[in-house]
């Protein structure tokens, strides 16, 4: 469940939205996002997505000039140097963003609360991030089923494109929980902690996948500080299979400079992805895979979309 600070308006409205959601019975639509990878079709695109290898209607399209939300989660707690890249970037960034294209903005320490209210005024969103401060310890893998179920209401509730977009630096071993998996048998060469050192993070991103396998909004994620030993390699490559899972997108930073053009190319394919609803037809089974095939004339698009979703039940 979503904890909030100094919560508003509303955000007591999506809650209550939140709450008659997960109540519902397995709907008759769902909604995927899908991403373009090429720009030489001058019309839409013609999608022909399956669900379980079968045709399935389209019911409803937005594209990239459609309204949006984006909610951006800050999950900083390292370098200075390079969380102020972060917060200049995202302050050009948002800057660009048509009118109809709101930004909101939250933080995930302290579990997470609302810094900015979903919103098309961009000083206000500017403000706050100025003001932001950060520390503590990383939050992601706590509260990213939060911040998706919040976003989930919303791209159930009305026809808007809706992405989640975490920024953040955090280290596996500074989270509170231990995710080491510390050797049990020292003297025991063949001791499975030994070999498997990574096996608590797999179980945590699996779990991760299985709850938010039904919540419909991308997850899009940058990290700005890669690091490369092998418990933070896991973890980054858990963050990158989590985001994909839900047809979003992850990028790593290796180093300070990348971190601008990271920014900008993750806001450009948040504000390029369509929305796509889909009529599920009766009797699907819960585990749905997703096909699509997207066609400019006769000739076929590069396109990425989310291919895994689960129906929810009674």
């Amino acid at each position: 469940m979503l904890k909030t600070v100094a919560v508003r308006p509303v955000i007591v409205l999506l809650l209550t939205i939140f709450t008659a959601a997960v109540a519902h019975t397995q709907s008759t639509t769902i909604s995927i996002p899908v991403w373009i990878g090429d720009s030489r079709c001058a019309t839409v695109p013609d999608f022909k997505p399956t669900l379980n290898g079968k045709l399935a209607p389209v019911s409803g399209e937005l594209g990239p000039a459609s309204d949006q939300i984006i909610l951006i989660v800050f999950d900083l707690t390292g370098d200075i140097a390079r969380i102020e890249a972060a917060k200049q970037a995202v302050i050009a960034d948002i800057s660009k963003l048509p009118r109809n294209t709101w930004v909101g903005l939250m933080q995930a320490q302290d579990g997470l609360h609302v810094l900015a209210d979903p919103s098309p005024n961009r000083q206000k969103a500017i403000e706050a991030i100025r003001a932001l401060s950060t520390s503590g310890n990383p939050e992601l893998l706590n509260t990213v089923r939060s911040a998706l179920s919040l976003a989930d209401t919303m791209v159930r509730k009305y026809p808007v494109r809706v992405a989640v977009f975490f920024i953040t630096d955090g280290s596996i071993y500074s989270y509170q929980e231990d995710y080491t998996n510390p050797v049990i048998n020292p003297s025991d060469p063949n001791d499975l902690s030994r070999r498997f050192p990574d096996v608590l993070i797999d179980g945590k991103i699996s779990r991760l996948e299985g709850q938010v396998d039904s919540l419909e909004a991308p997850l899009f994620v940058v990290h700005l500080e890669y690091r490369a030993d092998e418990l933070n390699m896991a973890y980054q490559n858990g963050l990158e299979s989590l985001a994909r899972r839900t047809g979003g997108d992850a990028v790593m930073c290796r180093t300070l400079s990348e971190i601008p053009q990271a920014i900008s190319t993750m806001f450009d394919r948040i504000t390029t992805t369509w929305r796509l609803t889909l009529t599920v037809p009766p009797k699907t089974p819960s585990h749905v895979q997703v096909g699509l095939s997207a066609l400019c004339g006769k000739g076929d698009l590069q396109a990425s979309w989310r291919t895994h979703f689960y129906l929810k039940g009674e």
